[in-house]
């Protein structure tokens, strides 16, 4: 079974050709970067001209390195939410035309769902597992029962993770985008010279908080000497990151208690998402997981960003099982995992 997948639901342009026994046999990613670079985030509007400007292209990228024609697919799958609407809008409407095309089936695919079901492409996992989705929009806990069941145990009440990252970023001048800059940066500072917050850190639940974190970080950045020296921005990138992961890794305890008493046949703790890049953060976990007796799985880095094969065999996994979509389907700038969960105060949109 060949499945091509398209994914273009935030700033990555990509396109990736995905056989069933888990072979990648294409994975092309156009990165938007620069676009974005001089403003310091994400534009929406840039990144769909972007995406409508490349994407036939690199789907055709990923054809000839697959070395394969559309009709030797199965079927077509995109991204059909959640993400910046326009962005998904153009891969929905790239896949739909596709699949009318060459007559094959299309596959709507949950963007969270393709990296709640990557480390199943990397590793072959059984469910159920516990999932930590950590990137730019989203911070969740999730017990992953299935292909399409998933249970929310904890979600961010006000930032996402990568979020917070990018911001501080922004505040030590840095740069964007802010993950990979600030693990940098933390790799040559002191994580004890500044006492940062552990938000949520020893409270109820599994929920996440990274907004008063934010703050006490612009709090501190403004005591400092400006333009901050060069010790000092990774002294607060080591602070910060420290900060993020304590707190990341007692939400996780929590989530883990939680699961092995309700799924006592789960043996995994999986990270997924951009911000699993983050070697620290990967490392609190791989701890945490041991601490309990679970085996800890993080997919390749070059898989934990938004890409392509994920979406692929996303598609994969729902078509094994006959769910196909047909050609009204509607892109979803909000699809939630468990939408059964309830609304976390505070939270909105990310709940």
């Amino acid at each position: 079974m060949l499945i091509l997948g398209v994914e273009t639901s935030c700033d990555e342009t990509a396109a990736a050709i995905v056989r069933d026994d888990r072979a990648i046999l294409a994975n092309v990613v156009l990165s938007q970067l620069e676009e974005h670079r001089p403003f310091g985030g994400i534009v929406p509007e840039i990144a769909a001209r972007a995406h409508l400007e490349h994407v036939d292209r690199l789907v055709a990228e990923a054809m000839n390195q697959a070395g394969i024609g559309f009709s030797d697919l199965d079927a077509v799958a995109a991204t059909g939410g959640p993400g910046l609407i326009g962005g998904v809008m153009v891969g929905v409407m790239t896949a739909k035309a596709i699949a009318l095309a060459a007559g094959k089936p299309f596959l709507a695919v949950n963007h969270l769902e393709g990296h709640a079901l990557t480390a199943r492409l990397t590793h072959d996992l059984p469910f159920p597992y516990l999932l930590l989705l950590a990137s730019g929009g989203h911070c969740q806990l999730l017990a992953v029962l299935g292909v399409g069941q998933y249970r929310r145990l904890g979600t961010t009440i006000d930032d996402a993770a990568g979020e917070a990252f990018d911001k501080v970023a922004k505040m030590v001048g840095l740069g964007y985008p802010g993950g990979p800059l600030v693990q940098k940066a933390a790799d040559h500072g002191d994580p004890n010279r500044f006492a940062l917050p552990r938000p949520m850190k020893g409270k109820p639940g599994c929920d996440f908080s990274f907004s008063g974190l934010k703050n006490a970080v612009r709090l501190l950045v403004e005591t400092l000497a400006q333009p901050l020296s060069e010790q000092d921005a990774a002294d607060v990138c080591a602070a910060f990151q420290a900060a993020v992961a304590d707190s990341i890794g007692d939400r996780t305890r929590r989530a883990i208690a939680q699961f092995r008493q309700d799924w006592p046949q789960g043996r995994h703790v999986v990270v997924a998402g951009g911000v699993a890049a983050n070697t620290a953060l990967r490392a609190m976990l791989e701890k945490v997981a041991a601490e309990a007796g679970l085996t800890f799985l993080a997919p390749p880095l070059g898989l934990c960003t938004d890409n392509a094969a994920m979406i692929a065999w996303a598609g994969i996994e729902r078509f094994r099982l006959g769910l196909t979509d047909s050609l009204d389907f509607a892109p979803r700038p909000r699809w939630p995992l468990d939408p059964a969960a309830p609304k976390a105060r505070g939270a909105g949109i990310k709940a």
